[in-house]
C-alpha cells in the first residue's frame, strides 16, 4: 500500500495524502484538502454507498467515540464519519457519558444522517448526573459494539476521509498491531515538537522510544521555552508513540489486552493500555499519512491527569521492562530530570547507577551527587563525568528537539543502537 510504510522519517508536508493548506488549516479546510486529494471537494462529498449489516453479514469496523460534554466539536467529528470512503461494512458507536449539553441532540441528528446512508449507529449513555470518565465511556462503546477492527475517535477530533481505509488495509496485514497514524495539529502551531515527535519516529522507535513516553500534553504556566496555546505556557511532553486518537486495532486484540482502566479522572487509561498491550507482546504501526486533525484545548479531558501519577506508571514501567534486564547503567542528565529519576528508581536499581553524565562543565566538576534524602550511611554519592568518558547503557533524561541539534550530535557519535546501548526517559 502506497505510502504506509512505517519508518520513513517524512512529516505531514511530505505526505501525498494531504496537501499543505495555508494556516489557519481549521477542519473544515482540512476536509477540503483531504477530498480534493482524493479527487473530490469534501464541502459537496457524499458517502460512499456501502452494503448495510444485516443478518450474516459482519459489520468490519466499528468507529469507537467516547463522549462528555462535547457539542463545540462534535457536529465535525460525527461529519467525518459520514465522510468516510470506506467501502465495507462500517458502524458508529457512541457512548455519552453524562453530557449536560447539546451533545445528545447532535449524536440524534448525525443517527439519522448516518444510518439513511447505510451506516448503522448504536448509541448508549450514563444518564447519572456524575460522568463515569473516558476509560469506561470507551469501554462501554467498544462493548455495544460488534465490529471485527475497532476504530478509536475522539469527539473533539476529525477524520480525513482515508482514514479507516488506510488503516483497516494496515490492521489485516498487522492483526496484534495498534495501527496509528500521522496528525495535524489544532491550533496550528500547538505542541509543535510533540507533533513532530508523533509523525517522524522511525520504524525502530515506534517500540524503543514507548519507554519514555509520558502521554499527556500538561498545562504549565511560565515554563521556558514552551510554545504557547490560549496565551498559557504549554509544557509538551511526549506518550505512547502512536497516539490514542489514531488507535485502530482488532477487536480480537483489544479483549486480548483487556479494556480500559475505568478509574476515572485523572487516570492516563491511555497509557496504561499502551503499556499492557506492549507488555503482552503487541506490536505498533504506524500509516504514514496525515489522517487526523488532532485538536489541543485547556478542555481536553488528558489535563485531569496529574505528572506526578503519569510519572510514577513510567518509573515503573522503565524499571520492568529495561532496568530489569541490566547490571549497571549511567544516567544521562546531572540535572534535575536525571536526578528526579534517580530518587524515583527502587533502592535495588538505584544501587545499579554507575554515574551521572552531562556537558555542562560546572556539574561535571562537581564530581559526584550526593543523595541527601537516603537513610544510608554514608549515603550514595554517585560520580558525574562528561558523556564521552560514560560507560553504556544509557537512560537519556534530555529533552529532544532543544538543543538545535547539539545534543543529537552528541548521542550520534558515540555510534550507540537505540533500544540496546539507550533507551529515552526525556
Amino acid at each position: 500500500m502506497r505510502g504506509t510504510r512505517p519508518g520513513r522519517s517524512s512529516s505531514c508536508r511530505d505526505t501525498p495524502a494531504v496537501r499543505e493548506p495555508s494556516p489557519p488549516w481549521g477542519a473544515e479546510a482540512a476536509m477540503a484538502e483531504a477530498g480534493r486529494a482524493g479527487g473530490s471537494s469534501a464541502a459537496t462529498r457524499r458517502p460512499v454507498p456501502r452494503r448495510a449489516a444485516g443478518r450474516g453479514c459482519a459489520v468490519q469496523v466499528s468507529v469507537i467515540v467516547p463522549v462528555h460534554n462535547s457539542e463545540c466539536w462534535l457536529d465535525q467529528c460525527l461529519k467525518s464519519v459520514w465522510d468516510q470512503d470506506f467501502k465495507e461494512t462500517m458502524e458508529l458507536s457512541v457512548f455519552n457519558d453524562a453530557s449536560k449539553d447539546g451533545s445528545a441532540e447532535i449524536i440524534e441528528k448525525w443517527k439519522i444522517k448516518l444510518e439513511d446512508a447505510g451506516v448503522p449507529v448504536i448509541v448508549g449513555s450514563n444518564d447519572s448526573s456524575q460522568p463515569r470518565g473516558v476509560g469506561f465511556a470507551k469501554n462501554q462503546a467498544v462493548i455495544q459494539s460488534s465490529g471485527t477492527y475497532l476504530c478509536f475517535l475522539d469527539s473533539d477530533d476529525v477524520m480525513m476521509p482515508q482514514r479507516v481505509r488506510l488503516q483497516h488495509e494496515a490492521a489485516i496485514q498487522h492483526p496484534n498491531s495498534i495501527i496509528g497514524c500521522q496528525v495535524r495539529r489544532e491550533p496550528v502551531d500547538s505542541t509543535e515538537r510533540y507533533t513532530r515527535w508523533i509523525n517522524n519516529l522511525t520504524e525502530e522507535q515506534l517500540l524503543t522510544q514507548e519507554q519514555g513516553s509520558l502521554a499527556y500534553q500538561i498545562l504549565k504556566f511560565q515554563a521556558k521555552d514552551s510554545p504557547r496555546v490560549g496565551g498559557k505556557e504549554v509544557f509538551t511532553s511526549h506518550g505512547p508513540t502512536v497516539i490514542m486518537p489514531t488507535w485502530f486495532c482488532s477487536r480480537e486484540w483489544f479483549f486480548h489486552v483487556g479494556k480500559f482502566d475505568e478509574g476515572g479522572k485523572g487516570v492516563p487509561e491511555d497509557l496504561l493500555f499502551f503499556y499492557k498491550h506492549i507488555q503482552m507482546g503487541g506490536e505498533v504501526f504506524r500509516v504514514n499519512h496525515c489522517l487526523l486533525l488532532y485538536r489541543y484545548h485547556p478542555q481536553a479531558a488528558t489535563h485531569a491527569v496529574l505528572e506526578g501519577t503519569i510519572w510514577n506508571h513510567r518509573v515503573k514501567f522503565l524499571e520492568d521492562r529495561v532496568l530489569s534486564s541490566w547490571t549497571s547503567f549511567t544516567i544521562w542528565n546531572a540535572g534535575k530530570q536525571g536526578k528526579k529519576l534517580y530518587r524515583s528508581l527502587s533502592p535495588a536499581n538505584q544501587k545499579k547507577v554507575t554515574a551521572f553524565c552531562d556537558v555542562d562543565e560546572k556539574k561535571i566538576a562537581k564530581g559526584f551527587y550526593t543523595y541527601e534524602e537516603s537513610e544510608e550511611r554514608p549515603k550514595p554519592k554517585i560520580p558525574i563525568c562528561h558523556f564521552r568518558n560514560a560507560t553504556p547503557p544509557f537512560i537519556i533524561c534530555v529533552k529532544l528537539d532543544l538543543t538545535g541539534g547539539t545534543f543529537e550530535a552528541n548521542l550520534s557519535m558515540l555510534n550507540l543502537q537505540e533500544g540496546v546501548d539507550y533507551y529515552h526517559f526525556n
